[in-house]
């Protein structure tokens, strides 16, 4: 760190150290912010293994007081599960068979918003991007959270195949399900129905990237609203599913009914366990 201040200092041109500096301070903050949570959640984890926090206390060298405070203060463990210091999630772009130009879902977009505010409420600094309308996306990166499915994107396609719980597959007459392969139960959603009803399917997972060095969360519904409802999901319930299963790779299968004219959702609920890749 001091090495750092000192190279910054030794920048010649005001605007460019100012630049240089700023940068730092936003690094170092994330740095604090995750360090913050770590400790956090270490404490939580002694205490809920039976250790007081008197004896976290002595054996840390902090006071009674503080460690109390850092248990019930300070940024959520619960951020682990979206990343650490950021988040960035990528949403697919279709092409608009009227006016031939790319577009994003109403729901994506509703998505990706208040997956941000999810994110910066909890620490983490949050941005997002799209993939290309042929569903091209750098999948080897940190702290990813894509929304997108197999029919968009060819390499979320292969990141999905990892799985081994559960499987995307189209229906004889054409529309895509979702198979539990511990099961064998399929689900379809209700927009596909005849008439429509308003409940969909959706994928959640945190699988591995490509080149294996890393995972990245990737949700998708059968259609939009699906999508919707995992976000849902993941905002009302964060604390649940982290304690489950930490920022370990997973599945899930995600139901939600929705309103039929804003498809927002009204009900959202796990219909599978949530699969981590040693079970079965």
């Amino acid at each position: 760190m001091r090495d750092e201040v000192g190279r910054i200092a030794r920048i010649e041109d005001p605007i460019e150290l100012i630049k240089a500096a700023t940068r730092r301070l936003s690094q170092a903050q994330r740095e604090v912010t995750d360090l913050a949570r770590l400790r956090r959640r270490k404490i939580q984890e002694l205490h809920d293994d039976g250790q007081s926090y008197a004896q976290i206390a002595d054996a840390t060298g902090l006071s009674r007081a503080r460690i109390h405070q850092v248990r019930h203060g300070g940024p959520p463990p619960e951020g682990f599960f979206l990343g650490s210091g950021s988040v960035v999630v990528a949403t697919p772009l279709k092409e608009d068979a009227i006016q031939a130009r790319p577009v994003v879902a109403v729901e994506d977009v509703a998505g990706a918003r208040r997956l941000g505010e999810l994110a910066q409420s909890l620490g983490l600094e949050f941005t997002s991007e799209h993939l290309s309308t042929d569903g091209t996306i750098d999948l080897n990166r940190r702290n990813l959270v894509v929304i997108c499915g197999p029919r968009i994107s060819p390499q979320v396609a292969a990141v999905l195949d990892q799985d081994a719980h559960i499987k995307f597959e189209r229906a004889a007459d054409g529309p895509w399900t979702l198979r539990d392969l511990r099961t064998g139960a399929v689900y379809r959603s209700g927009w596909d129905d005849k008439p429509p009803a308003p409940y969909d399917f959706a994928y959640l997972g945190r699988l591995p990237r490509p080149d294996g060095e890393g995972l990245i969360i990737v949700f998708t519904g059968i259609h939009p609203p699906g999508s919707l409802g995992v976000v849902q999901l993941i905002t009302s319930r964060l604390g649940e599913l982290y304690g489950k299963v930490k920022d370990r790779r997973f599945s899930t299968i995600v139901r939600t009914d929705y309103d039929p004219g804003s498809h927002d959702p009204v009900h959202v609920d796990l219909v599978t366990p949530l699969y981590e890749p040693d079970e079965g």
